[in-house]
């Protein structure tokens, strides 16, 4: 269905960006407008719970949404201070604007990016 475009922005396919290092991260940060990133673990129940919400966001909003698995990219999470997931660090214009620690709710998560898109 979505492709990936060569020039890099996977932000346009409307789907979470699985990302694997800081390198990786920091390219969509420095790509894009509003970057909401997701650490999370696949063992985490909360973790799994926001995964509809946080899909929702990445075809619903002008956000890029990357996935960080924390397991898999330890160093990178705790550059972030991430010490629990799941935890959503929201980026706006590059810089980090938002932490949020845990659950949330789709319309709080709504609000808050659209508060640094519109």
């Amino acid at each position: 269905m979505a492709t990936e475009p060569s020039d890099g922005h996977a932000a346009a396919t409307g789907e979470p960006i699985y990302v694997d290092g800081e390198e990786a991260l920091d390219q969509i940060v420095a790509e894009n407008d509003v970057v909401l990133a997701d650490f999370y673990a696949d063992w985490c129940g909360p973790c799994q719970m926001l995964e509809p919400i946080v899909e929702t966001l990445a075809e619903e909003t002008e956000a890029a949404v990357a996935k960080v698995d924390v397991d898999a990219n330890q160093m990178l999470a705790s550059s972030y201070g991430v010490r629990g997931v799941p935890t959503l660090v929201l980026f706006a214009d590059g810089e980090q604007v938002e932490e949020i620690v845990g659950v949330q709710g789709e319309d709080r998560l709504r609000s808050l990016i659209e508060s640094y898109t519109n």
